[in-house]
């Protein structure tokens, strides 16, 4: 019988993943075919595929938006979609696995340079390049955020005296965490372009961004340039085969560190640092309609799909601030991203003739989700009512993005959901800021019942 071998990965590691995973394996079972599904989510990778396993499979899905280390595949089919694809259609992945040609030994030159072809091809978005960057960042924003509000438990100012518990934790967070935010994130981002030659020099560039102060924004482009500069030596230059083996060591790190550095000292890094700080001189000197409106419109992105390429957008936006001490963005994101899935649950609450069984069950599930900040929860909703789901709860997010920013809420952590409420100082204003979540909850289940008909027996 055919093995099929599956990955799962997306940007943050936290929902779709398992989702994908799960999917898959459910479809697995019910055509009876062996499957095992690896998933590299925010905890790391589980379930790792082995080279034996890689060398017996038929074919190999790969459901994901970040790297995945596709080059132990080279040789087998591949049916590569995002991550989504695979919660919505795993049975037609894997009949596509399944009727794939598995490759002739005598064919197996021509299948890797196939695949390294493919891949190559597949390494252009530049969504995918960022979240590979953004999803490596993560653990050390949330890491470092959290420290560095634990230090404001002794006091505000604690941390200034030297030798105190409070001082050590704000040098663990802000120092050590939050100082390696950029590069971790420019280094990713070039590793995704051109793999490991990418990476020296993507740390390198976005080190560099964070002495000049050019913030996230230099770090993505030191990101880019790195990757992209490597890749094209990795490409170009060629050596006698016996010399091949000083590229990847000597060659490619000497060459495009130097390259990207002298580009982000000498023509980068200034225009760059202008164009932060206007951002954040800006942000910190926002007016109150100003504020309402950025609010908005950041609750409208998170909410439009739930997890996709827009929501990453204004989530990554707002991760990016934290490193420049803006903290309001990052508050708004969150509150708008836990009200879609929390507005569809109250929703099957407040009118439950209007709602299957099963949408009543998937309401409770939902809850689950969006107390923790995965917005991804409201997602079964959407896919069956789009029409009148999404629009309903862009309504929510908007007016809870509005509302976090009017309030002028701070969030130190960028996740956690309901779970970072109590920690004291991770959020400012916490009594106004629980109220903008539930105001956006409300207004989300209201108007949904409103274009909502009931459900025909």
């Amino acid at each position: 019988m055919k093995k099929i071998l599956a990955v799962t990965a997306c940007p943050t590691g936290v929902a779709h993943t398992y989702m994908a995973a799960e999917s898959l394996a459910k479809a697995a079972r019910e055509k009876q075919v062996p499957m095992k599904v690896e998933t590299r989510g925010a905890v790391g990778v589980e379930n790792e595929l082995s080279p034996e396993e890689i060398a017996e499979a038929h074919a190999i899905i790969v459901a994901a938006d970040t790297d995945v280390l596709e080059s132990r595949f080279a040789g087998k089919p591949v049916v590569k979609v995002p991550v989504a694809q695979a919660i919505k259609d795993p049975s037609g992945l894997i009949d596509e696995a399944l009727n794939k040609q598995a490759a002739p030994a005598a064919d197996y030159r021509e299948q890797v340079e196939q695949s390294k072809a493919q891949r190559s091809a597949s390494r252009t978005g530049a969504y995918k390049h960022l979240m590979t960057g953004v999803s490596h960042m993560l653990p050390l924003v949330v890491a470092g955020g959290l420290l560095i509000a634990l230090s404001f438990v002794f006091g505000i100012e604690a941390f200034k005296e030297k030798g105190t518990l409070a001082a050590a934790l704000m040098d663990i967070g802000g120092g050590a965490a939050f100082a390696l935010m950029v590069p971790i994130l420019a280094g990713f981002i070039a590793f995704s372009i051109a793999e490991k030659p990418g990476l020296a020099p993507g740390l390198v560039g976005g080190m560099l961004a964070s002495k000049i102060g050019a913030g996230f924004l230099g770090g993505i482009i030191a990101g880019f340039l790195a990757g992209y500069v490597a890749k094209w030596l990795k490409d170009y230059i060629k050596l006698p085969r016996n010399l091949e083996g000083l590229k990847p060591i000597l060659l490619i790190p000497l060459l495009a560190t130097g390259i990207t550095g002298l580009l982000m000292i000498y023509v980068i890094g200034e225009p760059v640092k202008t164009i932060m700080d206007g951002l954040t001189e800006w942000l910190k000197s926002l007016g109150s309609t100003n504020a309402v409106l950025l609010g908005g419109l950041l609750g409208l992105m998170m909410a439009f799909d739930m997890g996709g390429p827009v929501n990453k957008a204004a989530y990554t936006f707002s991760v990016g601030l934290l490193a420049s001490d803006v903290y309001g963005p990052m508050a708004a994101v969150m509150a708008a991203g836990m009200t879609p899935p929390l507005g569809l649950w109250l929703a099957t609450l407040l009118a439950p003739k209007k709602y299957t069984k099963e949408e009543r069950d998937a309401g409770k599930a939902a809850s689950v989700l969006g107390i923790s900040f995965i917005t991804e929860g409201a997602i079964p909703f959407a896919a069956s009512d789009p029409f009148r789901v999404i629009p309903s709860i862009m309504i929510g997010s908007a007016l809870t993005g509005a509302l976090s920013m009017l309030f002028g809420a701070t969030l130190r952590a960028p996740h956690g959901g309901i779970f970072v409420l109590p920690i004291p100082n991770a959020v400012s204003h916490l009594a106004l800021y629980a109220a903008a979540i539930v105001a956006g909850t409300v207004v989300t289940a209201i108007v949904l019942n409103l274009l909502k008909k009931p459900v025909l027996k």
